[in-house]
């Protein structure tokens, strides 16, 4: 089967930035990019009208640059704790997952995507674990968790 030249209309991880021609796979086109908005077909016409979108993007996109770049500065600073049962070694009987950080960063005023945290597994230890928040391809903001045993 062959592929699709779709114009992405926000950057897109893996794949490209705001304004990029790039060709996926018709079902990825089909049932991701063209329903969420996030690109739109390739046409002749839609090809010549790129640079003045990519003008019109960059303008956006710089501007969500500097408002994403207050929100990081925020971000480094935070320090969650949490405490949750534990065994003697320090493995948690739970878990602490993207979910609890999103609830626990919303309690402090900052409404994160909870998709845009980036933890590859849940943590089950105690221990302070760092946390990254992807809020673009080159936007990433770091913040500390903290879990202690409960008594």
């Amino acid at each position: 089967m062959g592929m699709v030249q779709v114009i992405l209309r926000e950057d897109v991880l893996k794949l490209g930035d705001a304004g990029d021609l790039v060709s996926v796979k018709p079902g990825f086109a089909r049932n991701y990019l063209l329903p969420q908005g996030k690109a739109t077909l390739a046409t002749a016409a839609r090809v010549h009208e790129i640079e003045h979108q990519k003008r019109v993007i960059a303008e956006r996109l710089a501007k969500e640059l500097g408002d994403l770049k207050a929100v990081q500065a925020k971000l480094q600073g935070i320090e969650l704790e949490f405490t949750a049962q534990a065994g003697e070694e320090g493995k948690l009987f739970g878990s602490v997952t993207v979910a609890n950080l999103a609830e626990r960063l919303a309690e402090k005023g900052l409404d994160v995507d909870r998709r845009k945290i980036v933890l590859d597994e849940p943590i089950k230890m105690v221990g302070t674990h760092t946390v990254a928040i992807r809020l673009r391809s080159d936007v990433i903001a770091e913040f500390t968790v903290t879990v202690k045993a409960a008594e």
